[in-house]
């Protein structure tokens, strides 16, 4: 048996508790992929990452992303996780606050600033929805979709659906059930939903759901959060740098920072570590 250095960050919140956790294992070296799949299942977190050392040149580290289920080439909240883990740990010393990560994705570059970490996310895909499916979505959700819903693929694919605002969001009779079921004819991960926001913090409010995954719903999801960054600017309406929030429902208040250049999309959140220590394996 063998001891491995493990931390449990909160990301998007400088407040612990308020975000969503992700396991981080700081040195995966020796562990099979049935081991991390295991672990993962465990944790009982939405996602768990391992690092390793990097495969590619220009990289600082090299990380591996578990769901529940399967493995992950990409995903936000574990991304920004593990940076602000190996930082900490003092794994990855940034060159003028820029640092590589290596992972199913290919090597994202990462910035800190004052504690703020960016991810540049990786090209995503964007698919359409067949219409046909729209009274199965809003059944779903329990809601009004406006405009037309369509699937982002970052790593996860999210069908991403506007409704009316925020408190609509919120209080939305939704049904877990229709949403695996969808979610499992789609071939997707799940559904993202958001409304524009009326608070003074964020310009919307996300909710992430993937029942079909083991993840009824995602406190804070940086995937889910990039696709509406996808669609927003798809739509026209991401022309300016913007705060999200998402959590709220689960008594969490994470606050997701996106910005749109040129058609890529950065991903940007604080982190605090929670829990700090060992595994035994």
């Amino acid at each position: 048996m063998k001891q491995l250095a493990f931390k449990q960050v909160d990301v998007f919140t400088r407040t612990p508790f308020r975000g969503n956790p992700v396991a981080v294992v700081l040195d995966g070296r020796g562990l099979a992929t049935e081991e991390m799949q295991h672990i993962a299942s465990w944790t009982n977190l939405s996602e768990t990452t391992f690092v390793l050392p990097p495969g590619a040149q220009e990289a600082d580290y090299r990380v591996r992303i578990f769901a529940p289920r399967y493995e992950l080439p990409f995903a936000g909240h574990p991304t920004i996780g593990t940076a602000h883990a190996v930082l900490e740990a003092g794994i990855v010393k940034p060159k003028a606050g820029r640092f590589r990560q290596e992972c199913g994705a290919g090597v994202l570059d990462l910035t800190v600033e004052d504690g703020l970490i960016w991810v540049k996310a990786p090209p995503h895909k964007t698919l359409g929805f067949d219409n046909t499916r729209r009274a199965e979505l809003e059944a779903a959700l329990g809601t009004k979709v406006l405009g037309e819903p369509f699937t982002v693929n970052v790593g996860p694919s999210w069908l991403v659906a506007e409704v009316a605002d925020a408190e609509e969001l919120a209080r939305m009779p939704l049904s877990l059930d229709k949403i695996a079921r969808l979610s499992e004819a789609l071939k997707i991960t799940g559904i993202t939903a958001f409304g524009k926001s009326a608070d003074e913090r964020s310009a919307v409010h996300v909710r992430s759901f993937a029942p079909a995954q083991a993840i009824p719903e995602d406190p804070v999801c940086g995937s889910g959060n990039i696709s509406v960054a996808a669609y927003l600017a798809g739509t026209g309406r991401a022309k300016a740098p913007y705060s999200a929030r998402q959590g709220m429902q689960l008594g969490r208040d994470g606050l997701v920072s996106l910005r749109v250049e040129s058609g890529t999309i950065f991903l940007g959140g604080h982190a605090v570590t929670c829990v700090e220590g060992s595994l035994r394996v």
